[in-house]
């Protein structure tokens, strides 16, 4: 009932002159995403106990979670957090090995406790379509991104929703408006007054949709894509934001992982910021032939008066999720891998970075402070090197930004770790 005459009330004052901004702060702390290095941030990661009824959710494999069935390939470090949970995984000394849960509140204090200690901007909190369908998965997704507006509040960064539809269906896009709605109401996502730290982009609320224009056989296609957009753009009650949208590699050019239909581009020229899917595509001696294509990529931008955002990633490791990728299988070599990729985007003129991911562990590509004395046993974990510190992908992903905004020169050399440095 209450939402019922909040709405009822909101187009009353639409029909009588308040603009559609109404909804949403006036602005925010963070007005733009231009000079900013944001990350993905899943906190899909769930323990027994931890009061959302999930079980070992993402860290298990098939349903089981103990030595030989797990689904992650890094092991977070989890020395700082405040709560954790014993896992029946050892260490070479017996010992138990425990994790986080992202349920919890005090996890995601600690992450952006990182963040604003090594200079990352923010995140983009990931919601995916299959968890806001189920009951337990919504609820658990709406605890986090509540937890999480009130760190970036804490600790000034800036947050972005970013939709994820893998797993919609067709006719999917009226549960993404009712889930905006949702958001919008109760969490007041958009609407914090003076302690907005919501992200904004030419003078609008950011919301980015991941998933637009791949072809491998989504049940939803462009049509819902498109229904998506103008909701988001033009509804005279929750509309007016701007909007980010995740694409495949060859986007441009319709090439392998791209569907054909040529439609594709005038969709994305409704949008404000295009985000191409990177992890994956290239390792450390492939990349510089990708740089080509995100200038050329740029210049489409440019010239359809878009803005641009590319991806970048430590590295890639999936073995655990799937036994017959190999182990380490795009190694980060004491981060000059990802180095590469930051300079690389900096120097082809990129005016700001999205980093996969804050707190990916199942595909190792986890920026977070990772284990350097993981369990033992059936299953193996990846390591950073020996005189890598735990914290080196935090250090350099803030050492990028400063680079970014031209705080610091363009290096091309990697910044050797803090502790390295003394």
């Amino acid at each position: 009932m209450k939402k019922q005459l909040l709405t009822m009330l909101l187009l009353l004052l639409c029909a009588t002159g308040y603009s559609q901004q109404q909804l949403h702060s006036k602005t925010s702390a963070f007005k733009s995403y231009k000079g900013l290095v944001m990350a993905g941030y899943q906190g899909w990661f769930n323990a027994p106990e931890d009061g959302a009824g999930r079980g070992w959710n993402h860290y298990n494999s098939h349903g089981k979670f103990e030595p030989g069935s797990t689904n992650i390939d890094v092991w977070p470090d989890v020395s700082e957090y405040a709560k954790t949970y014993k896992t029946p995984f050892k260490h070479a000394d017996g010992s138990d090995a425990y994790l986080y849960s992202s349920h919890d509140a005090s996890s995601t204090d600690t992450h952006f406790k990182w963040m604003q200690q090594y200079g990352i901007d923010g995140v983009f909190v990931q919601r995916f379509i299959a968890d806001v369908l189920r009951g337990p998965g919504r609820r658990h997704n709406d605890a986090v991104l509540g937890n999480v507006l009130k760190s970036s509040q804490k600790y000034h960064r800036a947050v972005a929703l970013m939709y994820d539809l893998s797993g919609m269906r067709a006719g999917g896009d009226s549960v993404v408006i009712k889930d905006f709605k949702h958001l919008v109401d109760s969490l007041k996502l958009t609407r914090q007054g003076n302690r907005q730290t919501y992200l904004y982009h030419n003078g609008k609320p950011l919301v980015a949709i991941w998933g637009v224009g791949f072809n491998d056989n989504r049940r939803y296609g462009l049509p819902e894509i498109e229904r998506i957009i103008d909701f988001l753009k033009n509804d005279p009650v929750y509309g007016g934001c701007s909007i980010l949208l995740g694409v495949p590699t060859y986007w441009r050019d319709f090439g392998n992982d791209t569907e054909k239909d040529p439609h594709l581009h005038d969709v994305l020229r409704k949008a404000d910021i295009i985000h191409p899917w990177f992890v994956g595509r290239y390792n450390e001696s492939s990349y510089p032939q990708f740089q080509n294509r995100i200038a050329d990529d740029m210049a489409w931008c440019k010239a359809n008066k878009l803005d641009y955002v590319p991806v970048v990633f430590p590295g890639f490791s999936w073995h655990n999720m799937n036994p017959r990728s190999p182990q380490n299988q795009i190694p980060r070599n004491r981060g000059q891998f990802y180095w590469k990729q930051l300079y690389g985007a900096v120097k082809s003129g990129a005016t700001m970075l999205y980093v996969a991911m804050f707190d990916e562990v199942d595909e190792g590509t986890a920026i977070l402070k990772a284990s350097k004395n993981p369990p033992v046993g059936l299953s193996s974990f990846v390591m950073f090197e020996d005189d890598i510190p735990n914290d080196y992908y935090l250090y350099l992903t803030g050492y990028a930004g400063k680079m970014l905004r031209k705080q610091i020169p363009l290096q091309q050399d990697i910044p050797l770790p803090i502790k390295l440095n003394k």
